[in-house]
């Protein structure tokens, strides 16, 4: 089943930041999409049920914590 996340993260302040946060969490198995409003901190991701705190995880690892 497929899920919408909603994940608020810090440092995100530039188009580069889209593409790091993009490519981490595009490796994970069962990940869809994934948007990143630099303006807002907020990156929308549609991927299986369950994954949340995988992704938060990968945003931490990757520079981006969630708020």
């Amino acid at each position: 089943m497929r899920m919408q996340y909603i994940i608020d993260a810090e440092n995100i302040k530039c188009g580069g930041c889209t593409s790091a946060i993009q490519d981490a969490l595009g490796k994970i198995d069962g990940v869809q999409t994934v948007n990143v409003d630099v303006d807002s901190g907020r990156v929308t991701i549609t991927a299986d049920d369950g994954l949340r705190a995988v992704l938060a995880a990968t945003l931490e690892a990757s520079g981006y914590p969630e708020k």
